[in-house]
């Protein structure tokens, strides 16, 4: 069976993102240095005109960290790939938090 017009299956996924060269990850960005610093982003491109707060350069429990920074901010978020996406704006809150709990913290991006 040729599987030239195959678009998805359980076997191997999404054969389009293949087709493209795009990795299934969500390694959006650029690669950050690791010296110990949480870099705060906020992005909007690719999410239909949506505010999104990402957290990069965090290690150990992101699901825990994730959990008080969504309780926190009052919105809604999740982890991805090793980074945490928070709903909304809320910088200058999520690097105050951060700070508080003993992590150097700074706005990155624009």
């Amino acid at each position: 069976m040729s599987d030239h017009r195959l678009v998805y299956s359980t076997d191997g996924g999404d054969y389009r993102r293949a087709k493209q060269g795009k990795s299934p990850g969500p390694a959006r960005g650029p690669a950050l240095p690791q010296d110990g610093i949480v870099r705060v982003f906020r992005e909007k491109s690719g999410r239909g005109g949506k505010t999104v707060t990402i957290v990069r350069g965090l290690t150990g429990d992101l699901a825990a960290v994730a959990s008080d920074l969504k309780r926190h901010c009052g919105t809604g978020g999740a982890v991805k790939g090793g980074t945490i996406e928070i709903q909304g704006d809320h910088r200058e809150k999520i690097i105050a938090r951060l700070q508080a709990a003993g992590h150097r913290a700074k706005v990155a991006g624009g």
